[in-house]
């Protein structure tokens, strides 16, 4: 792990946070972190390391609550990455392509040779194309499953080959995992320690406005993410509201899942009988994408009724494609609506 990190992160002090340097201790007079003593609730700084959400989140994800880091969404955690283990102007990663944007955005503001290695024409890995486009300087590779804007779930040997010969940090970004059948790799953490498994509550758990991403990886990862990252990044509100719906709201979430599962496959049907339709590629995500005969007028007929799908013909392999998201019985019925009598684009 160590030739792997950065090392002026290896020589990194962290930030001493009021709230961390009494850590285990009751405090009942707060008078370290220059805060205003009148307001209400929220005029304390929160827990630095969420730990009490940590152990809640350690039960429902059956992951070891020192195996947990929470960020300001999955994005933070995807930057701590790059801010952890990449070199710039040095090192490089790997990606499979296409798929989620942010891992090469994040790539151009570290300043790191991201590398796309293309899926076949099932949308699917192959993972000596991916293991043949890593070389010595690279430290990263990412691979999202169920993939972005595929949809799919990527071949589960394929990413254990991965995992299994790739020296570096293997990246297994499943947000979406809790619409797939597979079993995801967080319960495998033992098995793979160099492997970082990043999840959240903007999917599934229907709490995209908090912003609270999770990256499950082994105890050293974990530190190295808490050494970096900035002292307060998960606010207290976010705090509360995630564990609020741990606590009280998890019955609604899952129910909430079997219904956006029956709506899917009720729309990937609906949506391939549709005279726009040419194809609707396998979905194993809250979303499926099709193709259509033009993807612009299509999109651009939707938003003026105010339909928003998203585009995605300017991505690689996506061409004429448009990404739709299973909504509410009654939002799919509207977008269908709209369509079916959009004959002739």
């Amino acid at each position: 792990m160590r030739q792997l990190v950065r090392n002026n992160i290896l020589a990194l002090k962290p930030y001493s946070s009021a709230r961390s340097e009494y850590n285990g201790k009751q405090a009942t007079v707060c008078l370290d972190a220059n805060e205003n003593p009148y307001g209400v609730l929220i005029n304390r700084y929160p827990d630095p390391l969420q730990t009490d959400l940590k152990h809640m989140i350690a039960t429902a994800k059956q992951v070891s609550p020192e195996c947990i880091f929470l960020g300001n969404g999955s994005d933070e955690a995807i930057d701590l990455v790059y801010r952890i283990f990449c070199e710039p102007r040095m090192d490089n990663v790997v990606a499979i392509d296409p798929t989620y944007g942010m891992y090469e955005v994040c790539a151009d503001i570290n300043d790191v040779e991201y590398r796309k290695v293309s899926l076949d024409r099932q949308f699917q890995l192959d993972a000596d194309r991916l293991l043949a486009a890593c070389d010595d300087k690279t430290k990263v590779v990412f691979i999202c499953t169920p993939n972005n804007p595929t949809g799919n779930d990527m071949n589960r040997e394929a990413v254990l080959k991965v995992i299994n010969t790739f020296d570096g940090i293997v990246v297994v970004d499943e947000a979406y995992s809790d619409f797939s059948q597979l079993r995801p790799l967080r319960l495998e953490l033992n098995d793979h320690p160099h492997m970082i498994v990043l999840n959240t509550f903007s999917k599934a758990y229907g709490c995209a406005a908090i912003r609270l991403g999770m990256a499950f990886a082994a105890p050293p990862i974990v530190d190295l993410f808490n050494k970096v990252k900035y002292p307060y990044n998960v606010n207290l509100l976010t705090q509360q509201r995630a564990a609020d719906l741990l606590q009280n709201e998890m019955l609604k979430v899952h129910q909430r899942i079997n219904m956006i599962l029956e709506e899917r496959t009720t729309m990937m049907k609906a949506f391939a009988m549709l005279p726009v339709c040419k194809e609707v590629y396998p979905s194993d995500a809250n979303f499926f994408l099709a193709k259509v005969t033009d993807a612009n007028k299509i999109y651009n007929y939707l938003v003026d009724k105010g339909i928003i799908v998203r585009n995605r013909t300017n991505v690689h392999m996506c061409g004429n494609c448009l990404r739709i998201t299973i909504g509410t019985k009654e939002e799919n019925a509207r977008l269908l609506g709209a369509l079916r009598i959009l004959t002739n684009p």
